[in-house]
């Protein structure tokens, strides 16, 4: 996948890239990364030498069909690693499992601290149940990582990519071992993920908000239903006053 897509998306796109010097030629790592497009995936590990693991629902593995076994395949082949969502916690203590195992096969380990992808291109609050207990539980070095214009290449509903320049900017490795043994302290595992963010802010440039990625995608969600429902609202009474506009010019005695 690396000598095929990855060079495909080299060759294509021509990612720049800040900081390589910082991902470890060997051991563990977690590379912690804004998430902007469903490119992401592809144009990180695509730069990289090492492997890179993500983690995705377990659905893109278990599609029946031909399409399904090639969705499979290419996820497999790409890096990600299935999540079975249906347990009592759902993804999260799933993802920390994963994240851990990764870990201490001494690979890297790729997560998106927000949860999603930003719906408008801002950085949004990292969830502090993943990656802060995994980087509690295993002592991995924590690498900030900034995608930049990954969104204007591939936005959101879009199949078809824009060929547009992206890019990509490393940081220094996070150490967090002097919380060793707090990763049930809910401050702490707050103070790592904010640390975290904070970082992969000053590498992006991006404005931060201080809510969850989903809170905001469910907002924007609403906000768009209730301006559909006024416009709807709006046009059914300009029809009302057209009619009675008709109406009062039907009644109206000739002079």
């Amino acid at each position: 996948m690396k000598l095929s897509i990855g060079g495909s998306l080299k060759l294509a796109f021509r990612p720049w890239v800040e900081g390589l010097e910082n991902i470890p030629a060997e051991g563990p790592a977690i590379l912690a990364s804004n998430h902007l497009s469903f490119s992401d995936s592809f144009f990180l590990p695509a730069v990289l030498d090492r492997k890179i693991t993500f983690i995705a629902k377990q659905e893109y593995f278990t599609s029946p069909g031909v399409k399904g076994k090639l969705t499979a395949a290419f996820f497999k082949g790409v890096g990600q690693l299935p999540v079975d969502r249906s347990g009592a916690r759902g993804a999260g203590e799933a993802a920390i499992k994963s994240g851990i195992e990764v870990l201490e096969r001494g690979e890297l380990f790729g997560i998106y601290p927000e949860g999603t992808r930003s719906p408008d291109g801002r950085l949004y609050r990292g969830k502090p149940g993943g990656l802060a207990r995994v980087a509690l539980a295993t002592g991995a070095p924590v690498i900030p990582v900034a995608m930049i214009d990954t969104e204007k290449v591939q936005p959101p509903g879009k199949v078809l990519p824009k060929m547009i320049r992206p890019g990509i900017r490393i940081g220094k490795p996070l150490d967090f071992s002097r919380y060793h043994g707090m990763d049930g302290d809910r401050f702490i595992l707050r103070s790592v993920t904010d640390e975290v963010m904070y970082e992969i802010m000053k590498l992006s440039g991006q404005e931060y908000v201080d809510i969850y990625a989903t809170a905001a995608k469910r907002q924007i969600a609403e906000e768009a239903k209730q301006k559909a429902e006024e416009e709807k609202a709006a046009k059914a009474a300009g029809l009302d006053k057209a009619d009675e506009a008709d109406k009062k010019a039907e009644r109206k005695p000739e002079a």
